[in-house]
């Protein structure tokens, strides 16, 4: 049985035939460690010179976004991570300074710590991360980890995460947004509910859903809400929802665009495997990455993955996924085309491509803890997710 959550996010099938083990993730954050591998060419320029600073950030209990601007605000740096890591783990992270010269000394608080390790001559970005490695305790489960041996088989879906877990909305908003629907894509910021957000929170969101309520439960949403607050604070202004949703970052309108084409391609993924479609082995025809990460057409003998398009205004129907990808694109009511916004073109996208399955290496299990490397982008939820074959994602701690 699919749980409704990953039906809700695209994902309907899985792809080994193991029974799952069941059981519990993230108990405690320490029951769930990553650490980032980048490329062993940059970490080799790394110097003690001069240049921009690089660190590593150590943290628990808070995301790499609040870390980041948690450091800004108390020491004035503005730095960039190559990847984000969320608050339910113990991670370890590179990230990077923007501007040469500015350095801060080592520096920690209860939640996160930033170790100086040295500089480089130009600042590190997404390119120079390999991927993360996992070392992840499983409670209660109902039999050991080492009859599980299909990790090569599993397909490459966008995880819980990528749509909010608890409140699965981010894809919902960034329809909204594609379909210039700006009024829903407000309503669904303040006042989508979820089964498995608090009493407090949804409470809160039911009093949002009418427009009346605004000014006088302004001052009741709780801090964590700051893009809540964001919108709110405009709409109460100025009764705006065009503006008040260009008043939310940029990054953050990117990534709710992002989330749809996230739940477009679980979508295809999903499809493409029902309907027989061999998604582990590239053929002619076919669009792959190399194991430079860098994408061509399928070259007999030489080593590549398979890769779907990632849905955006350059979408390339060419594929033998197309048929699957227009029938998702017809049900859902929007087509390429519609990824260039041309009201909001900050955030429209020309989509791209996504390895079909995930890569995995370094997979060892000893006891309840399972250990791997995954490449970059990939979801160690998804992996999880084929291993324990969850009833309710949400109580197992996805």
């Amino acid at each position: 049985m699919i749980p409704t959550l990953d039906s809700q996010i695209g994902i309907s099938v899985y792809s080994t035939k193991f029974d799952g083990i069941g059981g519990k993730i993230r108990v405690t954050p320490e029951d769930f460690e990553v650490s980032e591998k980048i490329l062993e060419k940059t970490q080799n320029s790394i110097n003690q010179e001069e240049g921009y600073t690089v660190y590593k950030l150590k943290k628990k209990k808070i995301d790499t976004n609040h870390a980041l601007s948690d450091v800004f605000k108390k020491k004035g740096i503005r730095l960039k991570s190559l990847g984000l890591k969320d608050a339910s783990a113990i991670t370890e992270q590179f990230v990077c300074s923007g501007n040469k010269g500015k350095t801060i000394e080592d520096y920690s608080t209860e939640k996160y710590s930033l170790k100086k390790v040295g500089f480089v001559k130009k600042p590190l970005s997404k390119k120079d991360m390999i991927g993360n490695h996992f070392k992840i305790k499983i409670s209660e489960c109902s039999h050991g980890l080492s009859s599980f041996t299909e990790f090569e088989n599993v397909l490459n879906f966008y995880g819980y995460q990528r749509f909010g877990s608890k409140r699965p909305v981010t894809h919902l908003i960034g329809k909204a947004i594609l379909q210039r629907n700006f009024d829903e894509a407000v309503k669904l910021i303040l006042s989508f509910t979820s089964d498995y957000d608090s009493k407090e929170n949804n409470e809160i969101r039911g009093k949002l859903a009418d427009k009346q309520n605004y000014k006088q439960y302004f001052e009741k949403i709780p801090k964590q809400m700051d893009i809540e607050r964001i919108v709110l604070k405009e709409l109460i202004d100025h009764d705006d929802p065009f503006r008040a949703v260009r008043a939310i970052p940029l990054s953050l309108r990117r990534f709710y665009i992002q989330a749809y084409q996230s739940f477009i391609f679980n979508n295809s993924l999903s499809a493409a495997f029902t309907d027989g479609e061999n998604l582990f082995e590239a053929k002619s025809g076919d669009v792959c990455f190399d194991h430079k990460g860098i994408i061509g057409k399928f070259i007999q003998g030489l080593d590549q993955n398979l890769a779907l398009p990632f849905v955006g205004y350059s979408y390339y129907k060419k594929t033998r996924f197309d048929n699957q990808i227009s029938q998702i694109l017809k049900q859902e009511e929007v087509s390429p085309k519609d990824f260039f916004i041309k009201e909001m073109q900050e955030v429209s996208s020309e989509g791209g491509f996504r390895q079909a399955a995930i890569d995995c290496s370094d997979y060892s299990s000893h006891d309840n803890v399972v250990e791997f490397t995954l490449s970059r982008g990939s979801f160690a939820t998804i992996l999880l997710r084929e291993i324990m074959k969850p009833s309710d994602p949400i109580s197992a701690g996805f």
